[in-house]
């Protein structure tokens, strides 16, 4: 019978190596000092950096194998993630050992939700002991009457029924503003979680993400759930700006500041006053106007082309690009300040070839969207997709993403006689696939930089997230999706390179 001591770390654990006169060796530290595990598993919401160090010192004080599992959560309180994270990683460990393993769960290390989720599971799916600690009294089982245990049911699972209940009842979600992000994968969601975590607060927000995967309809979700929602949420495409307009686009002008300024006008920021601005493809703006842009963001004030005046402007700014920033800033195209300053809150939209799930709703969506287009124009007819057309749709990659499928089924509605879109339709109103996509991997020219390393973590990232996705987070069914073979062969290719689960 293996012995096995599940525990999250907690913050009094981080910082008993440097802080053991203030706080102790730390709950964890305390139960192997008195008791023999065979082994020690930890679940982590703390960053690898900040848990890496305290590790190395705890395994310096015990036999025991010690393990950790980071699990990201959207918050220390958040009842649905850590029940989910919880049995995830005793369902790891439990495996094929069923019945050879005495299970412990520490209830000291962590939040109060953490320790009520490992209540729960020692007294209903993991039976195991309970056990707590503290300097004053050591470390002691843990006496949790079962009626007592069960009361935090409804607290956990609450969240998951209410999920259930609404998609059986097809009642509107809690965040009316995101519904028309459609979507049902575990990467949307996350993104989606963020989104509404950020949209009620007063930051800048970036978004990243490939053309055509809905930049602008996130960036106006998140103004419609901000406190700004009564005011101008006003889009700019920077890169549709020629060079020599863009103070005065952004910042207005006086009359006669320059030959064919015939009046005084207000820029798009005094347009925005106490709204949201949305600058558009952001990486497309020149250097001067980034310069322009940086100042205005520091003091909170523009000054209008041909006026020494400054006029103060409260507006929120999300920016967006397709372009990966950072490579910007090292080839000395954009600014690293300005980065940083409009970087507050960065969420990246994921292709929809990485959406898994999501692409058969946004044919459904899209399709509809379509039909209410053309009821008026003549000779409409609600069309419907075959079986053929769409296997097809759902086999293509979507390059040109979301974009690229809305017009698609514009083209395949078109070319289509009768009420149903066939196979035949759906093929000629795919666009040519590029070359591109196809050596992008295999094609990339030697030297100059190239990095065979980084473009296999490139490529494992790429796989290793899709297959947690379509798995639904069970890490033996991603294992077998990507031919590892095991869930622990997999959880090593996750850390090796660097993806979250």
């Amino acid at each position: 019978m293996r012995r096995v001591l599940f525990a999250w770390v907690g913050r009094t654990d981080l910082r008993a190596p440097t802080e053991s006169d203030a706080v102790g060796v730390g709950p964890i530290a305390q139960a192997l000092d008195v008791r023999e595990f065979d082994d020690v598993r930890l679940l982590s919401d703390y960053d690898r950096e900040q848990v890496e160090p305290y590790l190395e010192w705890l395994k310096s004080r015990t036999k025991a194998p010690v393990a950790v599992v980071y699990e990201p959560l959207s918050g220390p309180t958040e009842f649905g993630e850590i029940y989910e994270a919880a049995v995830r990683g005793v369902q790891q460990y439990v495996g094929d050992r069923s019945g050879n393993v005495q299970l412990t769960f520490h209830l000291s290390p962590g939040t109060p939700a953490m320790a009520a989720v490992w209540i729960l599971l020692g007294k209903t799916r993991f039976p195991a002991e309970l056990v707590e600690s503290s300097r004053e009294h050591g470390l002691r089982t843990a006496s949790v009457p079962f009626d007592i245990s069960a009361d935090f049911i409804p607290d956990l699972l609450r969240e998951q029924d209410e999920r259930l209940r609404q998609r059986s009842a097809a009642e509107p979600p809690d965040a009316p503003e995101f519904a028309d992000i459609i979507h049902r994968s575990r990467v949307m969601a996350r993104l989606i979680q963020r989104a509404r975590r950020v949209a009620v607060r007063n930051v800048p927000v970036l978004i990243e993400g490939e053309s055509g995967t809905g930049k602008e309809m996130l960036a106006r979700a998140i103004h419609r759930a901000s406190t700004r929602r009564e005011r101008a949420f006003v889009p700019v495409n920077c890169g549709a700006i020629p060079d020599n307009l863009v103070e005065s686009e952004l910042f207005g002008h006086e009359k006669g500041a320059f030959t064919g300024a015939n009046q005084a006008r207000k820029g798009y920021f005094e347009a925005a006053d106490g709204g949201t601005l949305f600058l558009d493809e952001l990486g497309e703006l020149p250097g001067p106007a980034q310069v322009k842009l940086l100042r205005v963001l520091q003091e909170g004030e523009v000054v209008r082309l041909g006026s020494t005046k400054p006029a103060k402007v409260d507006v929120r700014i999300i920016a967006a690009t397709n372009r990966t920033l950072s490579e910007e800033i090292a080839e000395g195209r954009f600014r690293e300040d300005l980065f940083y300053r409009l970087a507050v809150a960065v969420l990246k939209i994921p292709p929809l070839r990485d959406r898994t799930g999501d692409l058969g709703m946004l044919v459904d969506h899209l399709l509809e969207q379509v039909n209410k287009e053309a009821v008026d124009e003549p000779g409409f007819k609600d069309k419907k997709l075959s079986a053929g057309a769409r296997n097809l749709l759902l086999a293509h990659p979507w390059p040109g993403n979301v974009r690229e499928l809305l017009n698609t089924l514009r083209r395949a509605a078109i070319w289509s006689e009768g009420a149903t879109i066939t196979a035949e339709d759906s093929r000629e109103a795919l666009l040519p696939a590029s070359s591109t996509a196809k050596s992008e991997v295999l094609g990339r020219p030697l030297g100059g930089g190239f990095n065979l390393s980084e473009l296999l973590k490139e490529v494992a990232q790429s796989y290793l997230s899709r297959a947690l996705d379509e798995a639904q987070g069970n890490k033996t069914k991603a294992a077998d999706l990507v031919g590892l073979s095991s869930y622990q062969t997999f959880t090593n290719w996750l850390a090796k390179y660097e993806v979250q689960s």
